[in-house]
């Protein structure tokens, strides 16, 4: 079984990071959930509960460039553990004062920050060991593999596990993860890399930063890839943002069928990971992105427009779909394009683009939905994503290539 799914070929470094991706997945999907919910049940002030959603968002747009440089200059397996022994003791920490009863919102959200912030050092520095770890021609399948541990567990078990977690106790969640990150720090500590990183004296931050963005928008197929990402982001962060009132005001749902949306998202999710295999050995990568953007773009446009919840699940069954096929595709195109002393940096600049996108478009999808109502920013992100669409398909050959 394991050998089908992990074929030995891969070896055993990428099998012992591949469950350590799946470990630290399931955690953060239980923090995902327990988070906001503990802040929630600390203070009823709207805006101290925002804030907590701000703190997720906010690290990986101030520290992800740094993060890059550091996993381009130095032993990229010691800054994935050291980062995961800050969230340890934090986490400790938050389990600590809850069960004496002194933790207060101010320390819950400090906690929630320094948790988000060391995550980004993890999460960076991970994604560039997969390129170190496999051949080129496997990078589809094992990226494949770490993205299906995102999807199942991160996205689809982990938030209501912690949802559950939290009704039994406020300290259970924050205990399951702090257990699952050890596991997960311990896995990734078998992992044996080549050698990396860089003798000679540092330049400075700045410098190296300026080096991976110019090499970046130097190159045809990454730069296409990252413009693509900011853009799409836009307009999903615009449609997404109101989702919740999407699925509880414009389709009827109430607060089960928000669950319900999410949960059919992540079930489209694995059967894009179990059909990945037979999807790129018909299908070049380039004409797979293609094919996503179509479904984006249509995706935004039946939402818009359709109030039935029969048509507006399938839809995002379909999206969930894409999704997971959008997400494997994109990093391997990146990772097999970028030079593995560039990989961190690079990197950041596509998380950069991920949640600045994120970000601008819901604070526009906000806006719209209050003046316009809660369908307007979907009908808005169809009309952008068209647009863009269009401009960029003569572009697309850029990313096609193979080399």
């Amino acid at each position: 079984m394991i050998a089908t799914v992990l074929p030995p070929r891969l070896g055993p470094s990428f099998r012992w990071l591949v469950a350590s991706s799946w470990a630290t997945n399931l955690g953060d999907g239980i923090s995902a959930a327990a988070g906001p919910l503990l802040v929630a049940s600390l203070t009823g002030d709207p805006f101290l509960i925002s804030l907590a959603a701000l703190l997720s968002w906010a690290p990986p747009l101030i520290c992800g460039l740094y993060a890059g440089v550091l996993s381009d200059r130095h032993d990229r397996r010691r800054i994935v553990l050291i980062a995961n022994a800050v969230r340890m003791l934090v986490l400790a920490g938050l389990v600590g004062m809850l069960a004496t009863g002194r933790l207060s919102v101010e320390f819950a959200l400090l906690g929630l920050g320094l948790l988000s912030t060391a995550e980004v050092f993890a999460d960076n520095t991970t994604g560039t060991l997969a390129p170190m770890l496999v051949a080129r021609e496997d990078l589809t399948l094992a990226n494949a593999r770490l993205t299906a541990g995102f999807v199942t567990l991160n996205q689809l078990a982990g938030p209501p596990i912690g949802a559950a977690l939290f009704a039994a106790g406020r300290a259970w969640p924050l205990a399951a993860e702090l257990l699952l990150l050890c596991a997960g720090t311990l896995l990734v500590a078998r992992v044996t890399l080549p050698p990396h990183g860089r003798d000679e004296p540092a330049a400075s931050a700045r410098r190296e930063v300026i080096e991976g963005v110019r090499w970046l928008v130097r190159h045809p197929a990454v730069r296409t890839l990252s413009l693509t990402v900011l853009i799409f982001n836009l307009a999903f962060g615009a449609a997404w943002s109101v989702l919740v009132l999407y699925a509880t005001e414009w389709l009827g749902l109430g607060a089960v069928g928000y669950g319900l949306i999410t949960t059919v998202g992540a079930v489209g999710g694995i059967l894009g990971t179990l059909a990945y295999g037979w999807l790129t050995a018909r299908i070049s990568l380039g004409n797979l992105m293609r094919i996503g953007l179509i479904i984006e773009t249509g995706t935004h446009l039946i939402l818009g427009v359709t109030r039935s919840a029969w048509v507006a699940l399938p839809t995002f069954f379909l999206f969930g779909v894409h999704e997971f096929v959008w997400r494997s595709t994109a990093t391997t195109i990146r990772q097999r394009a970028v030079p593995v002393q560039l990989q961190g940096r690079v990197g950041a600049v596509n998380v950069i683009c991920v949640y600045g996108g994120l970000v601008i478009g819901a604070a526009f999808g906000g806006v719209l939905a209050s003046r316009y109502g809660v369908a307007a920013p979907f009908r808005v992100a169809f009309i952008c994503a068209l647009v863009f669409l269009i401009a960029l398909w003569p572009q697309m050959k850029h990313i096609a290539h193979d080399d």
